[in-house]
């Protein structure tokens, strides 16, 4: 092969009249590839011209009478993989185009155009780059290989990767890049050679199989107290998971995490939406104690591939401050504030017919408004942010503040302990009133007969009479 080369490059050393140049091209496997020849305008006839490959002898040749001949290697059923633009005949542009350019088109080229007594030469030598993928679409966690490869391999040539048009600093060595199939993984692989003053690139898709959403570990899912979530756990389109398993995670455990007791309103009897793909669950009403570290998972081909995520619960926490009872202070309270950026404040009204009004929106984490106000009824909602936009949200609903009857809260309780024990000191008068007015009434009912009356008296006088001479016995 080296024999072959030497002895290429003697025969393009230029003779007696002759000029050379040498120029290096890139190009993309399957892509075109176009080798420069340009001359200087020479004359209105038609110069003879051929284009060889050192390894393959000729390629395209054009003889003076206008005929055309192709190598044997450049035609395909008929298909011709070489031409030459004709219209830039007159320019002096007799550059070669290759289409679908395969890895082994790379080598060098000579173009030689004769004009009578005149002949130039040029060589090119052709680079096709490559970025090969162990496998295109691996399964989550997967060992996984990047490859760059040009050919002929240009020596000292420098070699950078990007993922979705970001650099990427591979582990191992430069021309590959060796890692386990992960989300970040996911995109877009270029692959830049930079040799003397030229560049090439090549580039390659991977897509990682497994679950898409969440993309990564750990992920928050935000949800107030009180209100309904969907955990999500949505694999790859076209994957079938087996044995889907929901746990929820103890605390405390960060590499070898256990699994605890599910929430009481937790729902995973199964797919949630009519594709088999999609195994997220759901917690009916979210409570306090409901925040935590989730797992699911579920068998992919083979392989067990699990997704963690966090559920983080809000809710508002509503205090008076001691030296002033006229107002409260309401709080946005969430149990991880990592992603946290920003809080808003919006008061929402709702009419008789239902309409919706928004008042302007306040800054911060914490909001005091007056109890004295009639304007701050209504429902009260706490926005919050992450770098990417809003995570969630949480409301507080103010239905009747004690401020508005005039009293303080205390007063209020003392008073109506009051009335409840003057109501039943009344109602005990009442009836001893009543029980009076009863016998009252029975005396009065007896003294209308005085017959009756005398009969009375002489039964108790005997019967006093009869008691004494008893005890004298």
């Amino acid at each position: 092969m080296l024999l072959g080369y030497f002895l290429f490059g003697v025969m393009t050393f230029h003779l007696s009249g002759a000029q050379s140049e040498v120029s290096e091209v890139f190009a993309e496997a399957g892509s075109q590839a176009v080798l420069p020849c340009k001359c200087s305008r020479l004359s209105a006839r038609i110069p003879a011209i051929i284009w060889r490959k050192a390894d393959k002898g000729t390629v395209w040749r054009k003889e003076k009478s206008g005929l055309e001949f192709w190598g044997s290697d450049w035609l395909s059923k008929g298909n011709q993989r070489v031409r030459w633009p004709h219209y830039q005949l007159e320019s002096g542009d007799f550059s070669l185009q290759i289409n679908n350019v395969r890895e082994e088109d790379g080598g060098v080229y000579s173009c030689r155009v004769e004009h009578g007594f005149q002949v130039i030469e040029k060589t090119v030598t052709l680079r096709i780059t490559k970025v090969s993928v162990s496998s295109p679409a691996p399964i989550w966690g997967n060992d996984v290989s990047i490859t760059c490869s040009v050919t002929p391999w240009p020596q000292g040539a420098l070699v950078r990767w990007t993922l979705n048009d970001s650099p990427f600093e591979p582990r191992t060595m430069q021309t590959a890049v060796r890692e386990k199939a992960t989300g970040r993984l996911t995109g877009t692989w270029t692959c830049l050679v930079a040799y003397k003053d030229q560049e090439g690139r090549a580039s390659a898709t991977l897509s990682v199989k497994g679950v898409i959403h969440p993309p990564d570990d750990d992920a928050k899912v935000y949800a107030a107290v009180g209100s309904a979530v969907t955990l999500p756990c949505v694999f790859s389109p076209g994957l079938i998971p087996s044995d889907p398993l929901w746990e929820k995670l103890k605390p405390g455990y960060l590499y070898k995490p256990a699994p605890g007791r599910l929430p009481a309103s937790f729902s995973a009897s199964g797919p949630l939406s009519a594709l088999a793909s999609d195994q997220s669950a759901r917690l009916n009403e979210v409570a306090l104690e409901d925040e935590g570290r989730y797992r699911c998972s579920a068998t992919i081909e083979g392989q067990r591939v699990t997704r963690n995520m966090r559920l983080v619960v809000a809710k508002v926490h509503s205090s008076a401050p001691s030296q002033n009872t006229s107002s409260v202070t309401l709080t946005c309270q969430l149990a991880d504030t990592g992603e946290v950026t920003k809080y808003e404040w919006v008061h929402v009204i709702y009419d008789l017919n239902g309409s919706r009004s928004v008042g302007p929106i306040l800054e911060g984490k914490s909001l005091s408004i007056s109890t004295t106000s009639e304007g701050n009824r209504g429902e009260w909602a706490c926005r919050f942010y992450g770098k990417d936009g809003l995570l969630g949200n949480v409301t507080y609903h103010v239905q009747q503040m004690s401020g508005l009857s005039g009293e303080k809260p205390g007063s209020v309780s003392h008073n109506t302990a009051a009335a409840v024990g003057l109501s039943f000191l009344l109602l005990v008068m009442l009836l001893i009133l009543a029980q009076i007015y009863k016998n009252h009434q029975r005396r009065k009912g007896i003294f209308q007969y005085p017959a009756l009356e005398t009969i009375v008296h002489t039964v108790s006088n005997e019967r006093e009479e009869r008691e004494r001479n008893t005890v004298k016995k």
